[in-house]
């Protein structure tokens, strides 16, 4: 049965990506920041940050959830645009580990290589280092920093670019922010053509661990897909390729597929994937494990904030973003740690709280420190040891 989930003045839309309007509402959030990761000098600033609304529905055909309110003339990527998290070593680790087993598992030595939004280049750069690829990327935040290692087109990865041709493909964390999937990635089939020799990789947020691990705070506005295992592969097969494999990442909170054109186009008939009947399950109950999370959370920072406890946020991205404008939190939290310096000095959106260095601690000597992502737990706690600052860890 059809679940009409739009509001009074909103179409309802069919799923980007199979098309189905065969679909369960999941959750809606209103007025959320529209950019997490876009920097503001000011508090005042910060508070006034384009807002807009989602309404999250999961597709029973494909397992795919997306943003059905979900408006791309709000989405503006520019060099304000700062979402790297290659200061922490954790993932300076992970991004260098991934590098290698790509370029061991398809010989990525002296060949050419592509990266569809590839930020500020690190991954390319990684690339381009440790195998001796000529490296291109395309991404209008890009901002040149003199690196000759790589060149960087600073604009959006189209047809027009079909010229530059590539033994290997990288797209990481990209596509969740394409509203029209299926048209991106029959866009880069086309561009490709006949060279079904390259290799295609992509690098997604994988929905179940939002899902099965309750990791709400992932939940943006940017993000307007979430794909699980079975919605990512039926999405490469339908747009004309081959898929090698589909595996978790980062402890579960990543996808990776990698993949070969098909010659002669789209198999409709072939998907893999078997987590849809997981999934299925794990959405009947989400709104209410959601809201219940929201709810204990705000009675946490209710009790530290009357005992008197000051608590930091430790990362300014998305995460730490999401939780505190969920959460509507202001004195309960007055600063958010990280380490990027480009975020130094600067101010969440929507709820303005200062971001600073983590060195500030020794002089504001907090008692707690609320971790974003427990995969960073051990990073953290090490870091702030050598501080001497003696805190109470607690992951959100």
């Amino acid at each position: 049965m059809n679940v009409p989930i739009s509001g009074n003045n909103e179409p309802e839309r069919p799923c980007p990506v199979c098309g189905s309007t065969d679909l369960r509402p999941l959750v809606a959030l209103n007025q959320i920041p529209i950019h997490c990761n876009v920097l503001w000098p000011t508090r005042e600033g910060a508070r006034q940050a384009p807002r807009g609304d989602m309404r999250l529905a999961f597709c029973v055909s494909c397992g795919h959830v997306f943003n059905m309110a979900f408006d791309p003339a709000l989405m503006e990527y520019t060099q304000a645009y700062e979402n790297s998290l290659n200061f922490s070593p954790k993932f300076q680790s992970y991004a260098e580990s991934l590098a290698q087993r790509l370029i061991e598992a398809y010989d990525l030595r002296s060949k050419d290589v592509i990266e569809l939004g590839s930020g500020k280049g690190e991954f390319l750069t990684l690339l381009a280092d440790m195998g001796g690829n000529r490296c291109v990327g395309f991404d209008p935040s890009y901002v040149p920093d003199g690196n000759e290692r790589i060149a960087v087109v600073q604009d959006l990865y189209s047809e027009k670019y079909a010229h530059y041709q590539a033994d290997f493909i990288a797209c990481r964390h990209v596509l969740e922010h394409i509203p029209s999937p299926r048209e991106f990635l029959a866009s880069v089939r086309r561009s490709i053509g006949d060279r079904v020799g390259a290799v295609v990789f992509f690098e997604v947020p994988n929905v179940l661990y939002t899902l099965r691990d309750l990791g709400i705070w992932d939940l943006i506005y940017e993000h307007c897909s979430y794909f699980c295992v079975r919605s990512l592969a039926r999405l490469f097969t339908e747009c004309g390729f081959d898929i090698l494999e589909v595996s978790e990442a980062y402890g579960g909170q990543f996808l990776c597929i990698e993949t070969k054109p098909r010659p002669g186009g789209a198999d409709p008939a072939s998907h893999s994937g078997n987590d849809l009947q997981v999934m299925t399950t794990d959405t009947t109950e989400f709104a209410e494990r959601y809201h219940s999370k929201v709810k204990y959370w705000a009675a946490e920072l209710g009790q530290i904030a009357r005992a008197g406890r000051r608590a930091v946020v430790w990362g300014a991205g998305s995460k730490g973003v999401t939780f505190l404008n969920t959460l509507k939190v202001q004195h309960e939290v007055e600063y958010v740690v990280d380490l990027n310096p480009r975020k130094q000095g600067m101010h969440v959106a929507g709820t303005g709280q200062p971001i600073v260095p983590p060195e500030f601690l020794k002089d504001y000597r907090p008692e707690v420190v609320l971790i974003m992502n427990p995969i960073y737990q051990t990073e953290i706690q090490q870091l702030t040891e050598r501080l001497g600052v003696a805190l109470q860890f607690v992951c959100v």
